[in-house]
């Protein structure tokens, strides 16, 4: 049965194409499935077997054989019926804006002398699990980071690629490399660890093009990367979060100002060779106080985003903008969203979002290819289908 699925599917995606699907098969290069896909794949699965694919087995999966597996080795779920959550607390307005910072890490300041104890992120690690972040948690976080790199050696203005999935630990790394003067290169993170070789060797043209010095990455990636010396010889060091975290967190930052590079945004390289673009403190801080003033963001508004943290709409629109105006950020992964993502809507609805944004691909996802029971229970005054619900 599961072979059929995907033989369907293939045929929809390959326009009628006859293609042979055998459980060996690999999904993205012999059938030509990407993640999109991966989302019809674990929807259909569903709704033929009464299961779910969990999702680090459907985003890992190769070949129909790993999907078998899952299914066959009590991996997946049963799929049940969620009683409506209660609403999240609200949360107390913030009188004023940092208006007068001309850095990110004077918009820090600004929240961390003021309310440190303010809930900044939940992020949505699992579906029984979440994680919080304070303003205050995440500077001294980040000062942590900035000693352990410092204490590597980094130098003013030396480039750090952050290569990490969506987590707390990818915020306090950014601003960790911002107080120890470094550029952070926020970059793709391995979709599949069995293929994280290939990945790097994918990503070693930007490694080399922004002359990384550091690369800040998952504990898996850290032997391959040290293989790619050849290929980018400015790398110096390969670290993980939790090493450069061991650090004394009283860390002084270094002197920043607002014509400093905040970070380099790299294009995807679907269309040709990913280019680069410099992003100084000014211009961010331009930027997301016009975005603010267009939505009339504050901070009784809630964010519920699962935008990816390397690519500008999540890093800027969903979470230095949210920064800013103490907007509370609820977060999961892309992963997260594409294996499920009724996720995103019952996120929406358990917040009470104010605020969401997403590619049109996710507006048509939800709103056509979800099942009525998998949103039973998650009618919400938050609009999901638009940029911001109504304001209070």
């Amino acid at each position: 049965m599961l072979l059929g699925l995907l033989r369907e599917l293939v045929a929809e995606t390959r326009q009628g194409e006859r293609v042979e699907v055998s459980l060996d098969s690999r999904l993205d290069r012999d059938l030509g499935l990407d993640s999109l896909a991966r989302v019809e794949i674990g929807l259909r699965i569903e709704r033929a077997f009464g299961a779910r694919v969990p999702d680090a087995a459907l985003a890992g999966a190769e070949t129909p054989r790993d999907l078998l597996a899952a299914l066959d080795g009590g991996e997946a779920a049963r799929a049940a019926r969620h009683a409506p959550p209660a609403a999240a607390a609200r949360l107390e307005e913030v009188a004023g804006a940092p208006d007068a910072a001309r850095t990110l890490l004077e918009m820090l300041d600004w929240h961390v002398e003021r309310h440190p104890d303010r809930l900044h992120v939940t992020f949505l690690a699992g579906d029984d699990e979440t994680q919080t972040l304070t303003y205050g948690a995440l500077a001294t976080r980040a000062r942590r980071v900035a000693a352990g790199l410092a204490a590597g050696g980094l130098a003013p203005g030396a480039v750090c690629a952050i290569m990490l999935p969506t987590s707390l630990e990818f915020f306090a790394v950014y601003y960790g490399i911002l107080m120890a003067g470094g550029v952070p290169v926020p970059i793709y993170p391995p979709f599949r660890m069995s293929q994280i070789e290939d990945h790097l060797r994918r990503q070693a043209g930007i490694l080399a093009n922004c002359e990384a010095r550091v690369l800040v990455t998952v504990p898996e990636a850290k032997l391959v990367a040290r293989l790619l010396g050849g290929e980018v010889p400015t790398l110096e060091r390969v670290a993980t979060p939790e090493e450069l975290e061991t650090r004394d967190g009283r860390f002084r930052a270094r002197p920043v100002s607002p014509d400093d590079i905040a970070f380099i945004q790299y294009t995807s390289g679907s269309t040709g060779r990913p280019k680069g673009v410099v992003l100084t403190h000014a211009n961010l801080l331009a930027n997301i106080r016009a975005m603010g003033r267009a939505a009339q963001a504050g901070s009784r508004d809630v964010f519920v985003s699962w935008l990816p943290l390397y690519h500008d709409m999540g890093l800027i629109g969903a979470w230095l903008a949210t920064s800013y105006f103490s907007v509370h950020l609820v977060l999961m992964s892309p992963v997260a969203f594409l294996a499920r993502p009724s996720r995103w809507l019952r996120a929406i609805h358990r917040h009470r979002a104010t605020i969401t944004a997403g590619p049109n691909f996710a507006y048509e996802i939800v709103a056509s290819r979800l099942a009525e029971r998998e949103i039973e229970g998650s009618s919400s005054p938050a609009c999901a289908g638009c940029s911001t619900a109504p304001r209070r």
